[in-house]
């Protein structure tokens, strides 16, 4: 059992995109890497990943740089090259459907949410 943490920040890349709420994923993996002193430093599997320890856990901070719709391109090598137990993925995306403000949480999710 591996007890790596995956957490994935969605967005689409580039300064077009930068200040949008599409973007709420980079800015939440931002967030972290900020608060922790960890650095996007490195770029694999088409991502930008920053690594460390927060509250005892390894974790891989990600920003795939697909756009968000090809995030899975980026993704799934990550988790299979790591080995990540499924139950330790994180993924951070907006929804247009949840109003601003508010964070909903779940196990599963589809294309669209």
């Amino acid at each position: 059992m591996n007890n790596l943490h995956l957490i994935v920040g969605l967005g689409n890349p580039g300064a077009r995109y930068e200040n949008t709420r599409h973007n709420l994923g980079f800015r939440a993996v931002e967030a972290l890497a900020r608060k922790h002193g960890l650095s996007f430093g490195k770029q694999e599997h088409k991502a930008l990943v920053a690594s460390g320890t927060i509250l005892g856990k390894r974790v891989l901070l990600v920003k795939p740089q697909t756009f968000m719709n090809a995030s899975g391109d980026s993704v799934a090598p990550l988790v299979n090259f790591y080995k990540v137990d499924l139950p330790n993925l994180l993924v951070v995306h907006d929804d247009l459907d949840t109003p601003l403000g508010t964070l909903r949480m779940r196990k599963e999710g589809s294309a669209g949410g």
